[in-house]
């Protein structure tokens, strides 16, 4: 689980206008931008370097048929799970675990050599694994939410303790039933943080100190998703799907801006929401579908709902109007975000997550463990290449770093250059 899920019943882990008639252009879609880009190669946190799922890479090799991408390194896991990766500073980290502890890793990006671990005490029985977020490196520091609710800052060199908190503890929060997902966040100097406490769905923390700047956001309970920055209607805020509803959130003050209800069997809303224009879109497993949600100075209204994408975990990703996403049972599925029409979809993709690249998207095969390089294409569905990395169930997205592609399943970590 790359980070923001959880995991359901039976299987189940880590957006005022009219309706326009064709997809909205790019520079429709960037006018509710996120916020927070960061150049280069780097995957320091869930969902990349925009928070959107797309590399800012280009140049990777594309002829997989004849040529896959050859394997730098690979190191075993023992958490049996679905934490995502992130890497940085040269380095790729991770949360792993053992008996009753999580064991954050640090490896080098090139060679696989393990540099450092950390442990902490952790849950000892297995809940579909154990960690479920994807660590954030930002501001010369390492920051880890464990699925109980405690939050780690640590050195990226050395792996030691710079300062620790118990926030499902100290917020009273309840976990869900999948235990804490969402991976956090930093916006304007301060982390932030779903833990869905009274008055608390947000919390912000001084990533220096690790105090409480502020907590608000309303107080639904956790959802799975992790948080995203935008600026909608002019105005900077936090979007956070909870276990209830897809709220809005001022990062000044966590006062709640709006709440749209969106109730799904199990409490299970753990895809990241994706910001088109002034509105958002959101799905859900269990046969809950997904929606387009306008943020209007009124408050929020859904423009259009369907069943056409059915997001167990994996998140979206948006291009030029068009969102590319995982949809249950096992499809890949191509929509027009304005509209919520589905442009096309294919099968084989069962719970695989996903990323994007130099115009390609590369989305796992769930089941099986392939990823496959798919164009970024509205008109038609077109393979352009695939390969089996590591086999078996491989629900986490791929992330792609200084032309490395990483991957994991249940049992390993494995680094492949797409040079």
């Amino acid at each position: 689980m790359t980070g923001s899920f959880g995991l359901g019943a039976v299987i189940v882990a880590t957006l005022a206008t009219a309706v326009p008639s064709q997809p909205a252009s790019l520079s429709q879609t960037l006018s509710g931008s996120l916020i927070g880009t960061q150049a280069g190669g780097e995957w320091s946190r869930f969902r990349g370097p925009n928070g959107d799922g797309i590399s800012p890479e280009t140049g990777i090799r594309k002829t997989w048929n004849a040529a896959p991408p050859s394997l730098l390194w690979k190191a075993p896991l023992s958490d049996n799970g679905y934490a995502g990766p992130a890497a940085a500073m040269g380095t790729v980290f991770i949360v792993d675990h053992s008996g009753s502890n999580d064991i954050v890793r640090a490896f080098d990006l090139k060679t696989g050599r393990e540099l450092w671990r950390h442990s902490y005490p952790d849950a000892s029985s297995d809940n579909y694994g154990f960690s479920r977020a994807t660590p954030l490196i930002a501001g010369g520091k390492v920051y880890v939410y464990s699925r109980l609710g405690k939050f780690l800052c640590l050195d990226p060199k050395s792996g030691k303790p710079l300062w620790t908190r118990d926030l499902a503890s100290e917020y009273q929060a309840p976990r869900p039933a999948w235990d804490m997902s969402a991976s956090p966040i930093l916006h304007q100097g301060r982390v932030l943080v779903c833990v869905g406490g009274r008055n608390a769905t947000l919390v912000a923390l001084d990533p220096n100190t690790g105090k409480t700047v502020w907590q608000g956001g309303g107080s639904d309970p956790a959802g799975y998703a992790t948080p995203v920055v935008a600026t909608i209607n002019g105005r900077t805020q936090v979007i956070v799907f909870t276990a209830k509803a897809l709220v809005g959130v001022d990062p000044a003050n966590g006062a709640l801006l709006w709440r749209q209800p969106w109730d799904t069997p199990y409490d299970v809303n753990a895809a990241t929401p994706v910001v088109f224009g002034n509105s958002v879109f959101i799905t859900s497993g269990y046969n809950r579908g997904c929606a387009l949600v306008d943020i209007t100075p009124q408050g929020p209204r859904i423009r259009w709902e369907n069943k056409a994408v059915k997001a167990h975990f994996s998140s979206p990703i948006l291009r030029g109007g068009v969102i590319y996403a995982n949809s249950d049972p096992g499809e890949l599925v191509c929509l027009e975000a304005a509209t919520g029409k589905v442009l096309w979809k294919a099968r084989g993709f069962e719970k695989g997550g996903l990323c994007a690249v130099d115009g390609v998207i590369l989305a796992m095969d769930g089941a099986g463990g392939d990823v496959v390089m798919v164009a970024m294409d509205p008109s038609a569905y077109r393979e352009l290449g695939r390969f089996r990395p590591l086999g078996g169930q491989s629900w986490t997205a791929p992330i792609v770093s200084n032309g490395c592609l990483i991957v994991r399943n249940r049992q390993a970590l494995a680094c492949y250059s797409l040079r």
